[in-house]
């Protein structure tokens, strides 16, 4: 039986090792390349989404949402908005009855009307926050949740990083994929869990210990 954590520590979070999407990461740059994404991904059952947006240091600053990332389990497109705004083709999709999974989803819809005049939300969509709270898990953060039920952490290293650079690194390209690859790795984990009923919600008790958080915990 899966033994689920109410919460889990940082602490506990900076003892796993790192885990990584392990697929395809294909960046589009072009409208054309976005209705050929977009045609792949409505052949799909589920896919996870998330965005980035360039982080402001100044007060009074902001910026517009730059990368939309939508990932199956194998395969993760990387939607430059900064550079192609929002296709049609895309538009449709997030507002399509494919099953799309994210996690504080009305910061993503929020992000993506500042760019463009659409309701997103008027898709098929869940929001892991909610879904989580059904198996008795407190923690709402991404990252927690993945350490809840697999052991294993996702590096928020590149979280700060310039999301409108001309080149996207590897080191930003994977971790882009990774939040969106798991969110559809959440929940097919926990929907079979909710298909069985094979789990436990247990308590668990504070590790008092010294960690080093330098990694983005």
């Amino acid at each position: 039986m899966k033994q689920l954590k109410k919460t889990i520590t940082k602490a506990e979070i900076a003892a796993m090792p790192k885990v990584f999407f392990p697929g395809r990461v294909f960046v589009i740059f072009t409208e054309s390349e976005a209705e050929k994404a977009v045609a792949y991904l409505k052949a799909q059952r589920i896919v996870g989404v998330d965005t980035e947006t360039r982080p402001s240091f100044k007060r009074g600053t902001t910026h517009t949402v730059a990368l939309l990332q939508i990932s199956t389990q194998d395969t993760c497109f990387l939607f430059r908005l900064n550079r192609i705004g929002m296709p049609d083709s895309l538009q449709e999709f997030l507002m399509s009855d494919t099953l799309k999974i994210g996690l504080s989803l009305k910061d993503d819809f929020n992000s993506l009307r500042k760019r463009q005049d659409m309701h997103p939300d008027r898709g098929n969509w869940i929001e892991l926050q909610e879904y989580v709270g059904k198996f008795g898990i407190e923690d709402k953060s991404l990252q927690k949740i993945y350490a809840n039920l697999f052991g294993k952490k996702i590096s928020k290293n590149q979280r700060l990083s310039n999301w409108e650079a001309d080149v996207l690194t590897e080191g930003q390209k994977l971790y882009a994929a990774t939040d969106a690859w798991a969110c559809v790795e959440i929940y097919n984990y926990l929907s079979e869990l909710e298909r069985t009923g094979d789990y436990e919600t247990i308590e668990t008790e504070p590790i008092e210990t010294t960690v080093n958080t330098k990694d983005g915990l």
